[in-house]
């Protein structure tokens, strides 16, 4: 379980990150955990209310004290020792119509052990005198944050006009009401100017920190720093987001087969420290939520780091997603220009991280999965140098680099198109037919991510049966419904063909001395593809030609359909005045055929797509007499 260590030297690495303010999820301190926050109470430096407010969901998470017990609350008496919600710190919970247990007393016993500890300050003290009073749900009605009825208690939903619906109320959701507001505190302190909000006063971190430490007994070596150290008694929760109930280290089965029968108890099979596990875990929290790739439904996560807490470049990100956003909008990275460019930009890039990150740094790559609803499983794990890591980046972008053409993005307007790699998940929704991720499909999505990852980061081929799955989904072109979506499905394909086939030095622009079957086919069928495209686009009519219509057979059987295909371009050939630019091409093609490769009339591979996607090209930028003008060619595109 060397994650762990690695993590914990992260978390080591990275203490100027610990409470961020700039971050919208800091790396947390330990013994405490975040909660989001719906009302925060004001008080002055005696513990008299001031004043309160409604928190909006955008500035609602907050840092807080926790327990080991608290850390990781689902249901049951396990109060948060400084800010919770209102049926732990208010006392008149029950007499203003709360419908759930009441454990103001354990909440208080808790803050009490704290504030009469020699690591209590001001801060604490003045929550406590507060609380002591009563009357937290009393002030806050008085100061119409929470509503009544006129019977005196909390309303469980509005029914009067929505106009005036109080804003607290849109807060909540399903059965969730107003007395189950989660509170946070803001003392203001007569000494000085301090920070008065103490989920961001890290006086207040301090002093839970050395106060639960104090409070620890059980002593025992920890399999991470090799020293006796207090031992953890839980470890936490919420590691791929702040809902998450899952752990990856538990061993509360005292009665079945988690240790027993190997071990007497848990801690000869792991034992950490509760200052290891917490670091190590609130470091993969940080890392999740700031870099992490969380796919589908959320339970599935990725995440590469380096150890220092230095910039990597994100291996689950297409080619495009790689670059800055200011290199994304240069001509030097989108389809329209040469393979050259490309890689001359790339290595450029990846030369950059290598200054940064050098020969030895330590990169680790992480993959997390539910194994049942409270238990996560590490699915995938590898440790590299930053060089390894590096080279396999490049080796997968370079391998796999095609024009890949995305349509329109919706936002922006803008055409989505640049010459790189694919995405892993991209290459999983083409599998399974570029639908959108639903339940039927998350798990098997999931999967395939799963069975690419190792490629990446490895450097492992595509396995066949993904690419041989891409092919046969690619060339049923008439199953997609929308014009970008095959041309997206068509350039991912080509991507990861290529990758497969790596020694066959496939290239991106049209190579005319190919002469393998497959390939001369392909370009056959988009110079057919093309000359009936123009004579609709001519024509002003708008269907797909016969050429798409026929690919998925021509794919099977390219011989017979090649002959049929050819026939029914005569009235297209007239429409252009003979085409003979495009004639002249097709007797080009073939005339590189091998004796016999012509009539062979097997099933064609992935190979005739490249033929075809590289030739289409040719011809969509090619300009002579015999083809429209420029405006026509780009107007054609879409209909090729």
């Amino acid at each position: 379980m060397s994650w762990i260590q690695k993590l914990y030297d992260t978390y080591e690495l990275c203490q100027t990150s610990v409470g961020d303010p700039n971050d919208s999820k800091p790396l947390l301190p330990i013994c405490h955990t975040t909660q989001k926050a719906q009302l925060q109470i004001i008080l002055d430096s005696e513990g008299k209310f001031v004043n309160a407010l409604v928190v909006s969901k955008r500035e609602s998470r907050t840092i807080i004290p926790c327990t080991e017990l608290s850390m990781g609350r689902a249901n049951g008496e396990a109060p948060y020792p400084l800010c919770d919600k209102l049926q732990y710190v208010a006392n008149d919970y029950l007499e203003y119509g709360g419908d759930k247990k009441h454990y103001h007393s354990s909440y208080k016993e808790l803050l009490s052990k704290w504030v009469n500890s020699k690591y209590a300050n001001d801060y604490i003290q003045a929550v406590y005198q507060y609380i002591s009073k009563g009357t937290v749900i009393g002030d806050l009605v008085k100061a119409k944050i929470l509503h009544t009825d006129n019977k005196g208690k909390l309303i469980k939903k509005w029914f009067g006009d929505q106009k005036e619906k109080p804003e607290l109320f849109t807060l909540f959701q399903n059965e969730a009401w107003q007395a189950e507001a989660f509170v946070r505190w803001e003392v203001r302190l007569l000494k000085g100017n301090p920070e008065t909000k103490v989920w961001l006063n890290k006086k207040i971190w301090e002093s839970w920190i050395n106060y639960y430490k104090s409070t620890k007994s059980n002593q025992s070596l920890c399999y991470v720093s090799g020293k006796i150290d207090f031992s953890a008694d839980r470890h936490p929760s919420k590691i791929r987001n702040d809902g998450d109930s899952a752990r990856l280290i538990s061993s509360n089965d005292d009665s079945g087969f988690t240790f027993l029968g190997r071990f007497s108890n848990s801690s000869q099979a792991f034992n950490l420290s509760f200052e290891v596990t917490q670091k190590a875990h609130n470091a993969l929290q940080w890392l999740i939520n700031k870099q992490g790739y969380i796919n589908g439904d959320g339970n599935q996560v990725f995440v590469a780091w380096a150890v220092s807490g230095k910039q990597i470049p994100d291996p689950y990100s297409d080619t495009l997603g790689l670059f800055s956003d200011e290199e994304k909008n240069t001509e030097i990275i989108s389809a329209a220009n040469t393979a050259q460019a490309f890689a001359t930009n790339f290595n450029k890039l990846m030369a950059g991280y290598s200054v940064k990150l050098g020969v030895t740094e330590s990169i680790n790559v992480i993959g997390l999965d539910s194994a049942s609803p409270g238990r996560l499983a590490v699915i995938f794990y590898r440790e590299l140098t930053g060089s390894e890591f590096l080279e396999r980046i490049q080796t997968w972008h370079s391998s796999s680099a095609w024009i890949q053409n995305y349509g329109q993005d919706f936002k922006t307007k803008k055409q989505i198109s640049f010459i790189g790699a694919p995405s892993p998940k991209d290459i999983a929704l083409i599998v399974y037919g570029m639908l959108k991720e639903g339940e039927g499909k998350s798990k098997v999505i999931k999967a395939t991510i799963e069975r690419i990852i190792p490629c990446i980061i490895d450097g492992n081929k595509i396995p066949f049966d993904i690419v041989k799955s891409c092919v046969q989904r690619v060339s049923n072109r008439v199953s997609f419904r929308e014009e970008w979506e095959w041309n997206k499905a068509l350039g991912i394909t080509c991507s990861i063909f290529k990758n497969f086939y790596r020694e066959r030095g496939y290239s991106m622009s049209l190579e005319k001395d190919r002469n393998t079957r497959d390939y001369l086919y392909g370009r056959l069928l988009a110079i057919a593809d093309r000359i009936e495209g123009l004579a609709l686009y001519k024509a002003g009519e708008k269907r797909e030609t016969s050429a798409a219509r026929l690919m998925q057979r021509f794919s099977e059987q390219p011989f017979e359909t090649w002959k049929n295909i050819e026939l029914s371009l005569s009235p297209y050939k007239a429409r252009l005045g003979g085409a003979n630019f495009f004639l002249n091409q097709i007797d080009e093609v073939m005339g590189l055929f091998n004796s016999n490769d012509y009539l062979n009339n097997s099933r064609l591979s992935g190979e005739f797509l490249l033929g075809y996607h590289c030739q289409r090209k040719e011809l969509n930028t090619f300009k002579s007499d015999d083809s429209a003008s420029d405006d026509t060619q780009d107007n054609e595109n879409s209909n090729s």
